[in-house]
C-alpha cells in the first residue's frame, strides 16, 4: 500500500511539473518497488530535467521487467541511447527487435545509420526496403544511400525512388546529387543537363554545405576540383585525427622481415585491380617481406578465380568477420604496414583502418584521390597524379614512385591478337575513334567534344562500349541531338577479357573521358597497341591517363585543354601518318618502358615500404617522400 501511495505521489509531482520532487520520490520507491511502471515514470522524469542518458537506462530497466509495454520501453531506450551517442548500446539492444524492424522504421533507421558509420553497408543492405517504404523522408534518404553505397544502381525501384524523392524535395541538393548518381550510371543526359548545372551554380556561389552528403566515389565523376572532392564524405567512417596519434603511440614489435598486409575484396584474378597488381604480388622478395592478404571477397566471385592465390601471399579470409574480429586477426599477425586496396569503392572495409590496425597504414591503387575520413599515413602515387599542388587537399602524405603510380602485369595478361573490323561490324574504310570506358564516365560535355570531332572529321566513326540497353539508347540520342547520324555511332557490349583485348586492335584512336579518365581501361588500350588521347587533368582521377602515357613514352597524346583535344583528334583522323608512328612506338615500348615493367615497379614499391618502416621504427611522423628511380633498362625486360 505504501508503495502505491509513493507511486501516486511521484505521478502527481510529474503531472504538476514538480520534476525534482518526482525524481526524489521515485528514487526512494526504486529501493523497494522495481517494476516497469516505476522505471518508465523515472525515465520520463529524467527526460524532463535534462538527463537523457539516465532516461535511456531507466527505459531499458523498464523493458527488463517484462509486461505489456516492454517492447515500447525498449524502443524508447534505443532511441535515447542513439541520441546520446551511445551507438554501440543502441545497436546491441536493437538486435532484440531484429525480426520486427518492419514495425519500427525509427529503429531500422538507427541500425542502418550505425552500420554505415561502421563501414558495413553490406549488412545494412538488408534494411533498404523497410526504409524505402517509410513515410519519413530521412528514412527514405538513408535507404537510398544504402542502395547507392551497395551498388544497386540498376534496380529500377531504387532509380524511381530517387526520382520521386527529388520531386518531393526539389530544394535538397543532397537528394539531387543522389539522383544524379543513378542518371550517370544510365547515361540519362537530359536529367543530368537539367540538374548538374544547379549543383554547379550552388558551388560557384560558395555553397558547399551539401557536398558532405555526396559519396566520395560519386563526387569525382562530376567534380575535378580537389577541394570539393575532399568535402564529399557521406560513405565514410567516423574519424578524428586523434585516432592517428593514438595508433602511432601503440607498442609494436618489429621483425627482421617487413610484414605487409593487403586489405581487399578484389582478390581474384578477374578483377581489374588484380589485373594490375597480380605480378607485383608474385614478385615480392620473400627474403625481405612477409605478405598476407586479408580477403573479404565475395565467395561467388572467388569461384571464378583460376589463379594460384598462394603465389600472392598468405590468404586470410575475413569476409564473415565483424570489423572487431578482422582487427584481431590483423593484429595477431603483427602486421607492420597495412595497405588498403579499396579506398571509397564498393565493398571496402576502411572502418578497420580507423581502429588502429597497424603502425603504418597506406592507400594504394584502389581509389584515385584522398581516402577521406580514414586513418591513413600515406597514399602511393607519382608526380603526375600527385603534384605538390595537391598536398593541401590530402590527409595522407605522398609517396611518389618514379614512373607511374599504376602497376601492370605483363605475364598473366594475354597479348592482343589482331582481328579484322568485319569481325566486330565496323567499316573498313573509316577512321575509328573508340571509348572503352564505363558509361558513368561519359558526361554530356564529353559527348559534345566527340561530336565536334566527328563533324570536323567526316570520314570518321565512333565506337562505344555500353553497359546496358538504356545507356546505349540515351548515348545515341545525345549524338543524334547534336547532329551526328546514327550510322556513324557504333556500340559494343561486354566480352571476355581476351576477346576484349583483341577487339581493341581494330580502333585507330582511343578517346579518354573526363573528369574521370580510363584507369585500367587506358592501360589495356596501350597494352593492345592503341594510342589514347587525353586532356591534362586537375585531380588524381583526371590525371591517370597522363601518368600512363608518360610511362609508355607518348606524352604528345596529352592535350592541354578541350580545344587541343578536339584539334589533335581531328588532325589524326585527317592525316593518320603520325598516329602510325605513335602506335609503332607503343608496341616497341611495351617490353622496355616502365609502364608494363612489373619487376621494376615491385622494387620501387618495396623501397617505399622500407622507407615507411624506417620512419616508423625511428618514431618519426609520416612525411612526404619520393622513391629514387632505378637505372633505365637497356634491354627488354620480357620477350613474349
Amino acid at each position: 500500500m505504501l508503495n502505491e501511495i509513493s507511486y501516486s505521489a511521484a505521478s502527481k509531482h510529474f503531472k504538476t511539473g514538480q520534476y525534482t520532487e518526482a525524481l526524489s520520490t521515485l528514487n526512494q520507491l526504486i529501493d523497494t518497488k522495481r517494476d516497469a511502471r516505476t522505471y518508465a515514470l523515472l525515465a520520463k522524469t529524467c527526460l524532463r530535467i535534462g538527463m537523457p542518458e539516465q532516461a535511456a537506462t531507466s527505459y531499458e530497466l523498464a523493458y527488463q521487467q517484462d509486461g505489456m509495454d516492454a517492447e515500447s520501453y525498449l524502443v524508447e531506450s534505443i532511441k535515447l541511447y542513439f541520441d546520446c551517442g551511445q551507438k554501440d548500446k543502441a545497436l546491441a539492444l536493437s538486435n532484440k527487435l531484429i525480426h520486427k524492424f518492419h514495425k519500427y522504421p525509427d529503429i531500422t533507421y538507427i541500425v542502418g545509420t550505425v552500420l554505415l558509420e561502421r563501414g558495413e553497408p553490406r549488412i545494412a543492405r538488408a534494411l533498404k526496403n523497410i526504409l524505402m517504404k517509410s513515410d519519413t523522408i530521412e528514412h527514405i534518404k538513408l535507404g537510398a544511400r544504402i542502395a547507392i553505397t551497395t551498388w544497386d544502381l540498376f534496380d529500377p525501384k531504387d532509380i524511381e525512388t530517387a526520382r520521386l524523392l527529388l520531386a518531393k524535395l526539389p530544394r535538397q541538393q543532397a537528394v539531387r546529387l543522389m539522383y544524379l548518381v543513378f542518371c550517370r550510371e544510365h547515361s540519362k543526359f537530359d536529367a543530368i543537363e537539367k540538374h548538374q548545372p544547379i549543383i554547379d551554380a550552388a558551388v560557384a556561389a560558395g555553397d558547399t554545405s551539401f557536398i558532405s552528403l555526396d559519396g566520395t566515389f560519386f563526387n569525382i565523376h562530376w567534380s575535378d576540383n580537389e577541394h570539393i572532392n575532399q568535402l564529399a564524405r557521406s560513405n565514410t567512417p567516423a574519424f578524428t585525427p586523434e585516432m592517428t596519434a593514438k595508433r602511432h603511440q601503440m607498442p609494436h614489435e618489429w621483425g627482421q622481415k617487413i610484414r605487409i598486409g593487403y586489405l581487399s575484396s578484389d582478390l581474384f584474378d578477374k578483377h581489374a585491380t588484380m589485373k594490375l597488381i597480380r605480378r607485383v604480388l608474385e614478385l615480392h622478395d620473400r627474403d625481405r617481406f612477409e605478405v598476407t592478404l586479408f580477403c573479404h571477397s565475395d565467395p561467388d566471385l572467388l569461384k571464378t578465380n583460376q589463379a594460384d592465390r598462394a603465389l600472392w601471399g598468405n590468404v586470410v579470409t575475413i569476409r564473415d568477420m565483424t570489423n572487431e574480429e578482422a582487427l584481431a586477426e590483423i593484429k595477431a599477425r603483427n602486421i607492420d604496414i597495412l595497405v588498403d586496396l579499396k579506398g571509397h569503392t564498393a565493398g571496402n572495409r576502411t572502418a578497420i583502418l580507423n581502429m588502429g590496425a597497424a603502425p603504418v597504414q597506406v592507400a594504394w591503387i584502389g581509389f584515385p584521390g584522398s581516402t577521406v575520413n580514414v586513418d591513413l599515413d600515406y597514399v602511393i602515387g607519382d608526380h603526375h597524379v600527385l603534384p605538390d599542388s595537391s598536398k593541401p587537399h590530402y590527409y595522407e602524405k605522398f609517396v611518389r614512385l618514379p614512373d607511374s603510380y599504376q602497376p601492370n602485369d605483363p605475364i598473366n595478361r594475354p597479348l592482343a591478337k589482331q582481328i579484322s573490323r568485319g569481325d566486330v561490324g565496323l567499316p573498313e574504310d573509316a577512321f575509328v575513334f573508340a571509348s572503352f570506358n564505363a558509361n558513368r564516365k561519359i558526361t554530356p560535355r564529353t559527348v559534345e567534344l566527340w561530336c565536334d570531332i566527328l563533324k570536323r572529321a567526316p570520314n570518321s566513326v565512333i565506337w562505344i562500349l555500353h553497359n546496358s540497353q538504356d545507356s546505349k539508347t540515351n548515348i545515341l540520342a545525345k549524338f543524334i541531338a547534336m547532329g551526328i547520324s546514327a550510322k556513324r555511332v557504333f556500340f559494343m557490349g561486354k566480352l571476355e577479357f581476351e576477346l576484349h583485348l583483341n577487339r581493341i586492335t581494330v580502333a585507330d584512336l582511343g578517346l579518354d573521358t573526363f573528369p574521370v579518365n580510363g584507369h585500367t581501361t587506358t592501360s589495356e588500350q596501350l597494352w593492345s597497341g592503341l594510342p589514347v588521347l587525353t586532356i591534362k587533368g586537375t585531380n588524381f582521377a583526371s590525371r591517370v591517363s597522363e601518368s600512363l602515357l608518360h610511362a609508355i613514352g607518348t606524352p604528345e597524346l596529352i592535350a592541354e585543354n578541350e580545344a587541343a583535344y578536339v584539334d589533335q583528334a581531328v588532325a589524326h583522323a585527317l592525316d593518320p601518318s603520325q598516329l602510325k608512328e605513335i602506335r609503332a612506338r607503343i608496341n616497341a615500348n611495351r617490353f622496355t618502358s616502365p609502364l608494363f615493367d612489373a619487376e621494376r615497379y615491385c622494387r620501387h614499391l618495396e623501397a617505399a615500404y622500407e622507407t615507411m618502416s624506417k620512419q616508423a621504427k625511428a618514431g618519426k611522423a609520416p612525411d612526404h617522400f619520393d622513391v629514387p628511380a632505378l637505372p633505365a633498362r637497356t634491354e627488354p625486360f620480357l620477350v613474349r
